[in-house]
């Protein structure tokens, strides 16, 4: 599969969902991770990210309006020891129990499905990071074609990742009615600039009206330090 521009990739869509890209700095020398949030209903754009230490929730913008917080407010990352976690949902916590106990992430996600939102029926997205090596993998918990009775899961790992590439999942192939979920592996995109720069890229390519929030990290796979940038459209 050709790599392809990021920016252009997100921006090809005005309805992704949410979305993981996954990946290494144009030199080599960081672990690159992004996750975005999107909504069309008002209770999914009543959301912002909070970073807690070196995790992040989500949280509602306004707790008056939140009308059902069910699969919108979660820990979409956390950290265990040298393993980063980023999921769409509250797999997040799932992965983590499983990994703490010395099991591995597919144990956990083979005990978990698609969102029960049909008839969307959302996809389950995941990724880990190593933050030692960089090496990084990604998953995807899907229905059959919307078929609530058969749940399909795929497992995608990355060894050695190339500089200045990623690979990149999101939920939907687009906005439609019912949202078709996304469709075959990861799309390799190019990683370009410093976290700034990065940042900014994913954020301007996203759909202004659809876009909720985007969190962004670099991890200096030498030290194992990191930098992070949140975006909340909701200020």
């Amino acid at each position: 599969m050709n790599v392809k521009d990021m920016k252009a990739e997100i921006a090809s869509t005005s309805y992704p969902g949410r979305g993981i890209l996954l990946g290494r700095s144009e030199d080599g020398k960081k672990a690159v991770i992004a996750y975005f949030i999107m909504g069309r209903s008002a209770n999914s754009r009543n959301r912002v990210f909070e970073a807690m230490g070196d995790d992040l929730r989500t949280r509602a913008f306004d707790e008056s309006k939140m009308e059902d917080p069910s699969l919108v407010i979660y820990n979409a990352v956390r950290v265990l020891g040298d393993t980063t976690i980023v999921t769409n949902g509250d797999q997040t916590d799932t992965i983590y129990d499983f990994l703490a106990e010395g099991k591995t992430w597919e144990e956990a996600l083979r005990t978990r499905t698609f969102e029960p939102d049909g008839p969307n029926f959302t996809p389950r997205i995941s990724g880990v990071v190593c933050n030692k090596t960089g090496a990084y993998r990604l998953s995807i918990l899907k229905s059959d074609n919307g078929d609530e009775t058969s749940a399909q899961r795929f497992f995608y790992e990355y060894a050695q990742p190339k500089a200045g590439e990623g690979h990149f999942i999101h939920t939907y192939m687009g906005d439609g009615n019912p949202l078709p979920s996304y469709e075959g592996e990861p799309t390799p995109v190019t990683v370009r600039g410093d976290l700034a720069q990065f940042t900014e890229d994913v954020w301007q390519s996203l759909d202004p009206e659809n876009k909720i929030s985007l969190f962004t990290r670099f991890i200096d796979l030498e030290t194992g330090k990191w930098e992070t940038e949140i975006r909340n459209k909701n200020q």
